[in-house]
């Protein structure tokens, strides 16, 4: 408890207190710890804390289709997937569990907190794990869209390294070793002036004079930790709104207007009980902006 950086004000003695008194502290088979019970050094203890105030996300979640097995949904920036550090109640997995009243709502793979687009929930655990196994087994094709300074590449090309990501840094790094990270760079075109400017009202002055940008279309075939944005980083051209790459901001200057523009922008697989071929694909625009114009759930697939 003394060492979360994010509490509740509410979270403090009393609270650990009573928590034992409830018999919530428990080991991982469920037992539960008495206060004065000497803990083995590396022990897992889990209880639940009280979620700290957080600023709520601007943006909609709406739905891209849905079934008896699946919730598959359009995730905004700044909305994790899941609970984690200091957003709990502000992401995808708690915001649909309350939407829905489905607490086995449960992800069946990851978006990057700050990327947007197609994102699938599976809706019971007798199906989460015959989705899941998709991503796992590189079952699944992804396309992603990406803005950036705009250069020039022969496209097709693929760009390999190995990227490790050490727990607690924000950044992924390049290491020696063979490739674990492995995208198709698919075609680069020039932003529209129409669009050009949006991104420069968007991104204003802060950012200082905006150089031309481009849309990258990029088809990933492994997942590491933000393995596109790294990508597009060491390729020169790096994503518009990136706070980690190439310079770590600090959390307190995140601005909800001004989003990392990577957007999820179709998800296609074979259906593993149905057989049938899915394609989702994201309904939202570039460059993504806090003005959304949320479409009614409609099935699409």
């Amino acid at each position: 408890m003394q060492t979360q950086t994010h509490r509740h004000g509410d979270d403090n003695d009393a609270a650990i207190d009573a928590r034992f008194a409830a018999r919530e502290v428990v080991d991982l088979q469920g037992r539960p710890f008495s206060p004065e019970q000497l803990v083995t050094p590396g022990a897992d203890v889990w209880f639940y804390r009280i979620p700290a105030p957080e600023p709520m996300v601007p943006y909609d979640c709406p739905t891209l289709y849905e079934d008896e097995r699946l919730l598959v949904v359009d995730k905004p920036p700044f909305l994790s997937t899941l609970p984690r550090g200091r957003h709990i109640t502000e992401t995808a997995l708690v915001r649909l569990r309350r939407q829905t009243g489905n607490h086995e709502l449960s992800p069946a793979h990851r978006l990057d907190r700050l990327t947007s687009g197609v994102l699938i929930f599976t809706k019971t655990p007798g199906v989460r794990r015959a989705y899941q196994e998709l991503f796992a087994t590189r079952q699944t094709q992804k396309v992603y869209e990406a803005i950036a300074p705009l250069k020039l590449w022969d496209t097709p090309v693929v760009w390999e390294h190995r990227m490790e990501h050490k727990r607690g840094s924000l950044q992924t790094f390049i290491t020696d070793g063979d490739p674990n990270a492995r995208t198709e760079l698919v075609s680069v075109s020039p932003l529209t002036q129409v669009e050009q400017a949006q991104c420069e009202k968007i991104y204003g002055p802060t950012e200082g004079e905006l150089p031309p940008l481009g849309r990258y279309t990029l088809r990933p075939t492994t997942g590491r930790t933000h393995q596109l944005r790294v990508h597009m980083w060491l390729a020169g051209a790096p994503i518009l709104g990136d706070p980690i790459y190439p310079v770590v901001l600090p959390e307190n200057v995140e601005d909800y207007g001004r989003p990392l523009q990577l957007l999820a922008r179709s998800l296609s697989f074979v259906d593993p009980f149905t057989e049938s071929f899915h394609c989702f694909q994201s309904r939202r625009t570039q460059p993504i902006s806090a003005i959304i114009e949320v479409t009614s759930c409609q099935s699409a697939s």
